[in-house]
């Protein structure tokens, strides 16, 4: 039987559902649909020129990750973002940072240690403007960098997610400049790491920038 060779060609289309996930996970990660707040349907699927059916599938996949919560009498709301839930997603960061810098510094290459290289001064800059927005966006493509250069896409999806749900925390609680200032530094050490192909150290320098995060930020949200 002939190899369907075709069907590797084929363009990926972004499917309606996952066009109404993307909308909805932006509006949430960026805080324009706050914790607590309702999501109108109707309203999304007009906004969007589309049915609900795929607003109902991109909300089931949204819950599914804890982002929204279906509530009886309320409809979907957007879940909120709690200090003991924080705590929990520090000790996971801790955990898959850690795995994802021995990783990365084992596949460490010219490309990668060039990119975070640029994200490194690029996050200088912003601190010298005090750009927090700025400096939250290059935070998190530090980390996807890392992620991808672990070689597992697991390990980038669940970064992603764990990078979003702190994102959503610090609208509520916001990082100070000076927070940012040592995360810059703590990056720096990884990115030494990596330099030198030293797993084990790439890992410990992650563990311990997520440990001194995770101190800052859940007692900044009390």
């Amino acid at each position: 039987m002939a190899e369907k060779t075709w069907a590797t060609r084929l363009p990926k289309v972004q499917s309606k559902a996952d066009q109404a996930y993307e909308s909805l996970r932006n509006a949430i990660a960026d805080g324009h649909l706050s914790p607590g707040e309702r999501i109108n349907m109707d309203e999304l699927a007009r906004n969007l020129g589309i049915s609900k059916i795929p607003i109902r599938e991109a909300v089931k996949r949204l819950e599914s990750e804890g982002l929204v919560t279906s509530r009886v009498h309320s409809g979907v709301v957007v879940s909120h973002v709690d200090e003991k839930e924080m705590r929990g997603v520090f000790l996971a960061r801790e955990a898959i940072d850690g795995l994802v810098a021995r990783l990365a510094a084992e596949n460490a290459d010219d490309r990668l240690l060039s990119d975070l290289d640029r994200v490194q001064e690029e996050m200088r800059a912003a601190l010298r403007t005090g750009d927090t927005d700025e400096l939250q966006r290059l935070n998190s493509e530090f980390h996807r960098h890392l992620a991808e250069a672990s070689g597992y896409s697991i390990l980038s999806e669940l970064t992603e997610q764990l990078l979003l749900t702190i994102r959503r925390y610090r609208i509520t609680a916001p990082m100070d400049i000076d927070n940012w200032a040592a995360v810059v530094v703590e990056h720096d050490v990884i990115l030494d790491a990596l330099r030198r192909g030293d797993g084990p150290s790439a890992a410990a320098a992650a563990q311990a920038h997520t440990s001194s995060q995770a101190g800052h930020e859940v007692e900044a949200g009390k």
